[in-house]
Order: C-alpha cells, then structure tokens, then sequence
C-alpha cells in the first residue's frame, strides 16, 4: 500500500465542533436497550465499525433493530428474550464488545461462539473470564481459555462480591451485565474508580443499582425499561483536536455538546496543571451524563507527572497527551500506564516509535514514558500500527512538523471516527 502524505499546511486551528457519539455510551445504549422491554430510541449513535459490531451482534441474537444514520430504534427483549444464534459472533476489533459480550451470554441459557479480528484475538480476556467463572459461567477456548476465539455455555449464575485487580471499566461491566442474570446481589469493589457509563445507563433504564464509596451492587433479575437515549459528544475523540488547538500557534477552538463525566476528563487535569487554557460552559445532564462546551486557545505548557489514580481517566488519552508533551517545556513523566501495552496494540512502544521517528525526546519504561520537551518535530515515514488513536495522534501532529509525514494507512480510524480528517478540515486555516 502506498503511502498517504499528511500536509494540511495548518497555520491554526479556529471555528466550532461537534463531536460524534461517544463511543462507550452507543456501545452500551445498544446493549441495555436490546435486554429492556419495550422500543428504546438511540439519538447521535456513533455508526463506526466497533459500534456496529455490536448493533449486528445483537440482529444475530434475535434483536430488531432500525438503523437511520445516528438514531437506532431498538425493539428491546427483555432480559430472558435473546435467542441463540445460528452463527458464531463476530466482534471485529472490538474489546468492549467482546469484554461485556462475554459477561452478557454467560448467564443465557444457549451455546455461543464468539471470536475477532487478528488483533482482538491477541488481547486478554482472563481479566474477565476469572470472575464471571466465580460466578458459575462456562467459558472454554485457546491459550488456557483466556484469548478469542472462545465458547459460551450459558450457565445459571450466582452472585459474587469481586475485588478489582486491574483497573477496567470493561470487567466491571462484564460483571454487573452477568450479575443481571444472576441469583441474588453482585457487587463489584474497585481500588481506583473507572469510567461508570453502565452504572449511570443501568439506573437510566429504571435499574436498581446501589453505589457507596467504591462498590456498586446490582440485583439480579430484575427487568429494565426502554428509553430514550441522546448520546454526548465523544470525549476520547475531541481531545484531539484539544491537542491540535493547544499546540499550533494562533488557534481557538469551540467543541460544544461534549461529554464530561468526571470518569473519563482526567485529561482535562492533567492540562490545566499543564497550564492550558481551557473553559468549560454550558454545562447540563443528559441521560445521567455531563455535558458541557469547551473553549480552547494556544498555551504555553509545561512538563508534569501523570500516574496512580489519574490513569484509568484518560488512558485511551495517553498517546496524544504525549504527543502535547514535546511541547511543553521541561520534562513528562507518565507512570503506572502498562495497561496501553495491551490495547490495539502496545501503545507504549508504538507512540515512542512514532515520536522518535519525528525527532522527539522520549523515552519508553516498563510502564509508560519519559519525554522531555520541547522539541521541534520533523516530518517521516511512520506507521499508525493498524490503531486508530496512534492514526490520530500522528494527524495531529502533521499540524506541527516541519515536512510532511508519510503514514502507512488511515483506514482504522473507522474504528471510531470515519469523519476524522472531514472534520479536521472544517477548522484548519
């Protein structure tokens, strides 16, 4: 494949945007709306390919469901309303489809296959299969039954109370998905807290869910019921264009209708302490949800620590964050972030190639990277490692090189954001 020259010829970033739906709540709409009773309408759908994925997987369980570009109408189940399916289930590159997939078909009463793309069959599944077989679920496949493809003996399923050992949003779904089929009460206990979508979604469709201090408890067999749900704008996708408005001279950009939950803005923190300007207004609830409009205009920044507990509230951030560290002075130091090695690829090592390759300073370790700022970036030939984030993040920075880059392929950024460059092309003067 030949390669594809990034060279915008940016001189800043200005105007307005609005950001697709945000990806984990379309996910989850889908998922709770297809188990509720009754028809749930979906407003500002993300139609990406992740998404979709499991739109389809819930068409291949019995679900009727109206695609209209972003408004989806689910004819909902009901909890004991899926059906088996005639084919195995594919997830693509989806982990959030796969991770809550296989805590949803533990507790139903029919075989299932599952399997991915190459990709997907390489990440781990252990962290959710250990607690859902506490539970009672039987699930077998490859490498001691922790990868894709895997098998599905849905199981009567008893309630746990389950110490997080990782911090994952993912888990903790897969647990309180399988805990609705479940006898009695299941409770999940993190250490750090993790973004809470299903929480609020569950309580959204009429769920009853207790949550005090770091546990959330949810009741087994009880019925949910459809709703309306207007997804917010994409966090993890507008803070790429937050990266771009901070580091290309002379830009000021308005992102309106974003989410905010306070789970998943860790990187909003970490810029402040960075010395951003950045504004938040017009902030309102939807669906349980914070959303508010953000202001950003060209900063001077500086190096920081990022680590502990702020990691799990941007650490699909990370490698744009890096990518704004070569330009802030002084030193970025980002700890306790091992769990990017296991994400669409090892994000670690593939945004230290990248970067050095465009003349930065950084350093990988164990468990993040060390970069030293700032650096004036040149152009190159790199490689988006098939990820639609380091896609992304290498984009952005085309903003600020010095010569064009040559990119390898564009076509991940599907995963999550077809209309990425579209969009990105409406604000570059």
């Amino acid at each position: 494949m030949k390669p594809i020259k990034l060279d915008f010829n940016a001189r800043a970033l200005r105007g307005n945007l609005s950001m697709p739906g945000d990806k984990s709540i379309s996910h989850r709409a889908i998922i709770l709306g297809s188990i509720a009773n009754g028809t749930t309408t979906v407003k500002n759908f993300l139609p990406a390919k992740d998404c979709l994925r499991t739109l389809e997987v819930f068409r291949c369980l019995g679900v009727q469901i109206v695609q209209d570009n972003y408004t989806v109408t689910i004819d909902g189940k009901g909890i004991a309303g899926l059906v088996e399916p005639d084919k195995p289930l594919y997830f693509g590159n989806s982990g959030t489809t796969a991770r809550l997939m296989l805590g949803l078909l533990s507790g139903l009463p029919f075989f299932t296959t599952v399997y991915g793309d190459q990709s997907l069959s390489q990440r781990p599944m252990d962290r959710v299969i250990k607690p859902l077989k506490m539970m009672g679920a039987s699930i077998f496949g490859r490498d001691s039954h922790t990868r894709l493809p895997l098998a599905i003996n849905g199981q009567p399923l008893s309630s746990i109370t389950y110490e997080m050992e990782i911090e994952s949003a993912q888990v903790k779904s897969a647990i309180l998905l399988a805990g609705l089929y479940a006898e009695g009460e299941t409770t999940v206990i993190e250490r750090i807290p993790t973004r809470n979508h299903t929480e609020l979604m569950l309580k959204h469709f009429g769920g009853s869910l207790k949550t005090r201090n770091n546990q959330i408890s949810i009741q087994g067999k009880q019925q949910l019921k459809a709703t309306q749900i207007n997804v917010p704008g994409d966090f993890s996708s507008a803070a790429f264009f937050i990266a771009g408005a901070l580091i290309l001279q002379n830009s000021q950009l308005v992102i309106k209708n974003i989410g905010l939950n306070p789970t998943r803005t860790g990187m909003l923190d970490v810029l402040w302490q960075m010395g951003a300007h950045i504004q938040v207004s017009d902030i309102k609830e939807t669906n349980g949800e914070r959303v508010g409009n953000l202001t950003i205009e060209t900063s001077n920044l500086c190096g920081i620590t990022i680590d502990g507990k702020l990691i799990p509230r941007l650490i699909d951030e990370l490698p744009i964050i890096s990518l704004i560290a070569t330009q802030a002075e002084g030193q970025t130091v980002i700890k306790n972030a091992e769990e990017l090695r296991v994400k669409e690829t090892d994000r670690i090592k593939a945004v230290v190639d990248v970067l050095t390759t465009l003349g930065a300073s950084i350093k990988e370790t164990a468990d993040g990277m060390i970069i030293n700022g700032k650096t004036t970036l040149i152009g190159g030939s790199v490689s988006a490692y098939g990820d639609h984030r380091m896609a992304m993040m290498i984009i952005i920075a085309s903003l600020i090189t010095k010569e064009p880059i040559y990119i390898d392929d564009l076509s991940c950024m599907n995963i999550s954001y077809p209309r990425f460059i579209h969009d990105l092309k409406q604000i570059v003067i």
